[in-house]
């Protein structure tokens, strides 16, 4: 179609790949922006991303491949990024072209370290982006099982309905099914909540906790989740609704959860560094927690499953010791 929006993807991660894969589903050609040159060449030779959901198969006549960010920006209407929020600042440093007119969507689900804000709200704050060109893309929806071509839901906000539904539509597809909101902040906020939690039931299983007490875990954790959210952003949502409930569960209990891994192995005795360096991979919950932890010192919401998982990441406390104390909080 003539007047059909030119999309393009930022990072080269699980993410970045499998939404690249629901684009091109719809569209002829994307854009797609990662900083590693090597893994642009082996896509261009061999069709699939060497280092994430390696199984998933590309028509490269669909892909603009590039490793200069500005490229990629320039060359789209709506863009999405797809790169852990604590690498965000670096790659925005790299821009020389205006977002002017550009319509963000995030698929990063954690807090900008540099200023302590949801993606969201550092496009509007530092860029000066109004919020119906800015969006979110959520789950409950794990990449790994876009790559299988597993069933998945995925919730879309965005402060401007049709844009929200523009980005709908083209992630859309026989095994992705798509609902919009209007609630960017809170599912944003929930979306980098639910990494917290999956470290919490992470530890929790890595101490030995069982099933009875993940569950108790969980009900907590949705909880605390609206609590929090109500004291930052006041509106009406249904926090039961898949973007929040939902994606906290897959979070917490999924297999490809790596915050749930990486909290896993630090209930078992790992440091956070050996853990880090074990994974390979970003925990964005590490950094979430931290965020949450000194947001709340404001907002003072009762957060005491983020308050646990702050201690022992943080201020150096003893797992078993801080989830003793954390058992008798809950209900």
């Amino acid at each position: 179609m003539e007047n059909q929006p030119k999309f393009a993807v930022i990072g080269g991660g699980s993410w970045a790949t499998a939404i690249a894969k629901m684009l091109c589903v719809n569209l002829s050609q994307i854009s797609w922006y990662m900083r590693n040159e090597d893994a642009i060449a082996h896509i261009r030779e061999h069709q699939h991303n060497p280092n994430y959901l390696s199984s998933v198969e590309f028509h490269i006549e669909q892909l603009n491949l590039t490793s200069d960010i500005n490229e990629a920006v320039s060359a789209a209407d709506y863009i999405i990024f797809a790169i852990p929020s604590a690498f965000l600042g670096a790659e925005l440093t790299k821009l020389n072209v205006s977002l002017e007119n550009k319509v963000i969507f995030s698929a990063i689900k954690g807090i900008v370290p540099e200023t302590s804000l949801i993606v969201g709200e550092h496009f509007h704050e530092t860029y000066g982006i109004q919020y119906e060109n800015i969006g979110v893309i959520t789950g409950p929806c794990h990449a790994e099982e876009v790559a299988l071509e597993r069933l998945s839901y995925l919730t879309i906000a965005c402060g401007d309905e049709a844009k929200a539904q523009i980005m709908a539509d083209h992630l859309s597809g026989n095994f992705i099914k798509t609902k919009i909101t209007d609630d960017i902040i809170g599912t944003e906020y929930a979306a980098m909540l639910k990494n917290i939690y999956a470290i919490a039931a992470g530890i929790a299983h890595g101490l030995g906790y069982g099933d009875n007490f993940q569950s108790v875990l969980m009900s907590n954790g949705i909880r605390e989740m609206k609590k929090f959210i109500k004291k930052v952003h006041r509106m009406k949502r249904n926090i039961n609704d898949s973007a929040y409930l939902g994606d906290l569960l897959v979070t917490g209990y999924s297999i490809f959860s790596r915050n749930r891994m990486f909290g896993n192995m630090i209930g078992k005795g790992y440091t956070v560094k050996s853990a880090m360096m074990e994974m390979s991979m970003v925990a964005e919950g590490y950094y979430a927690a931290k965020s949450a932890y000194e947001l709340n010192l404001k907002h003072e919401a009762k957060t005491p499953i983020i308050d646990a998982v702050y201690a022992i990441l943080y201020q150096g406390k003893d797992a078993k010791k801080v989830f003793k104390k954390l058992t008798d909080k809950l209900d």
